[in-house]
């Protein structure tokens, strides 16, 4: 059964006892020994590939490309045998935390990997590069690396589940230092004391404002997660040192939830698997099939099917207005509530673009669909008839839409909105989506297959055909690889990709 951990802010003459502590409670989960379950197993396997296949879409571009010249300037630690790099052959090692850092970004890069939303949102994929690093780096089995990543994926969906970050404007990798930290700590075998300390750590250097998904969206949106995976790695190096953090990270009355969340008078249910209780949070999780936000994958596949329907709804000389209607979160974040003019902008960023669902529902409802690369090239983004279109497009907030977007129950859980379309003519064409079709309740839940086509068409154009093969064929066997077998869960690219792609010199 889960056990709900009520976590409030504590004066320090209260005097917390450690093991009261979230922090705590999260690091005995963590050292937790349970087995993983078999449909855990698979869902694990798919969200490596899945990765994986995100990652060879982006490993061209430029903040991927320089994450891994930083990366590969920095030799492999003396205690290990260091850890590969997304697109570099497998004989070439660097430290953990920065294979880390340069997997990280190229995970992220092109926003199109797994997901959770409940009262914060999240990328639990982002778990993976940091916990792979390591297990490279110590050269642990299969079964080890399963162990940590069901461990990264439970804990941040359980504090996702809990504790609201956005609306304190701090960015959601905040749960992703303590989520990999503890993952980490299950990979090695680590106690419970230990993993306190690393988690402390991890959350203490992870917290820092939304400005990074705000406003003109820099190349930085990519590298905060990545940032987050390479302190976790840092903070459970440092704690297996011996050394402390700050303490009680979350309830001190100088701590996290006292200044920069709810304040000293809030607390929060969190909810953990309890002691022998499975590992099976990712199973609540879900990924993309299109390369954007995830509140905006129902929409996308919505404009699809109008597009279908109704062809004529891509020229804006037949519409007057578009209202998207639809949760708080979709509104606030990537709808016109937002208040930026840049996502309404032709020469915003491609960061930028992937945050407006204006932008993205006229493309998808002109185009029937969306590409990874296409859709957001200049040239697409200044189209004159898209401009005009994207410019009568806007959101609206639905309490109803609201309440299913934060509803618990997995079946009323609601990710998209209603459509109101008017056109010159008078007439008004309304629709709506619950989910995404490639949600397990969507209309084309993915499935391993889905997976590996996925993985299939963004890497063949910088994998070679063996490559991918041999990729799949270790990653379909995850949990019982060797040590070695470990070490070459790496994509490598193409020659002459890399050399291809951009160079960039810095510091090191």
């Amino acid at each position: 059964m889960t056990v709900t951990h009520h976590v409030r802010v504590h004066r320090s003459d209260e005097d917390l006892p450690r093991t009261g502590q979230l922090a705590y409670k999260i690091a005995e989960v963590a050292a937790d020994p349970v087995d993983v379950d078999a449909d855990v197993v698979d869902m694990i396997i798919n969200r490596v590939i899945d990765n994986a296949a995100v990652a060879a879409a982006s490993i061209t571009r430029a903040p991927v490309s320089a994450a891994r010249a930083q990366a590969l300037d920095h030799p492999v630690s003396r205690g290990g045998a260091g850890s590969t790099v997304f697109g570099v052959a497998n004989a070439t090692h660097t430290s953990p935390e920065w294979a880390a850092w340069a997997n990280g970004v190229a995970v992220r890069e092109l926003d199109y990997h797994d997901t959770f939303l409940a009262a914060e949102y999240s990328h639990p994929g982002d778990n993976i590069p940091p916990i792979l690093a390591v297990a490279q780096h110590v050269g642990a089995d299969g079964a080890a690396l399963v162990r940590g990543l069901a461990t990264g994926y439970e804990i941040q969906i359980d504090l996702v589940r809990a504790i609201c970050l956005h609306k304190h404007k701090i960015d959601h990798v905040a749960h992703l230092g303590p989520s990999a930290a503890a993952g980490i700590g299950t990979l090695l075998g680590l106690d419970v004391d230990t993993i306190y300390q690393a988690v402390g750590q991890a959350l203490h250097t992870t917290t820092a404002t939304r400005q990074s998904r705000k406003g003109e969206i820099s190349t930085w949106k990519a590298h905060a997660p990545a940032f987050a995976g390479k302190m976790a790695v840092e903070a459970v190096d440092r704690a297996m040192r011996g050394e402390t953090s700050p303490s009680p990270i979350y309830e001190g009355e100088d701590g996290v939830i006292a200044w920069m969340l709810d304040g000293k008078d809030a607390s929060y249910d969190v909810p953990l698997p309890a002691a022998g209780e499975p590992k099976r949070g990712i199973l609540d999780s879900y990924t993309k099939e299109h390369s954007a936000e995830y509140q905006a994958q129902a929409w996308i596949d919505l404009a699809r099917k109008l597009h279908g329907e109704r062809p004529e709804l891509a020229d804006p000389a037949n519409i007057e207005r578009v209202v998207l209607h639809t949760s708080h979160h979709t509104h606030y974040v990537i709808g016109s509530g937002a208040n930026d003019p840049q996502k309404y902008d032709p020469a915003a960023s491609r960061e930028t673009l992937d945050h407006s669902i204006p932008y993205i529902f006229a493309v998808a409802l002109q185009d029937g669909g969306w590409h990874h690369v296409d859709s957001y090239t200049p040239e697409r983004a200044g189209r004159p008839d898209t401009v005009a279109l994207w410019h009568k497009i806007t959101t609206a907030e639905d309490a109803e839409w609201t309440r299913r977007y934060h509803s618990e129950d997995p079946n009323e859980k609601a990710f998209g909105g209603r459509v109101e379309i008017r056109l010159t003519n008078g007439e008004t064409v309304t629709d709506e989506i619950a989910v995404a079709d490639a949600h397990p309740l969507g209309a084309r839940p993915f499935a391993r297959a889905d997976y590996v086509r996925k993985f299939r068409l963004l890497a063949e154009p910088v994998l070679e055909p063996a490559e991918i093969d041999r990729f799949l064929a270790l990653a379909e066997r995850l949990p019982a690889l060797t040590a070695d077998e470990v070490r070459e869960l790496n994509i490598v690219a193409k020659t002459g990709i890399l050399d291809a792609a951009p160079s960039p010199r810095g510091l090191f």
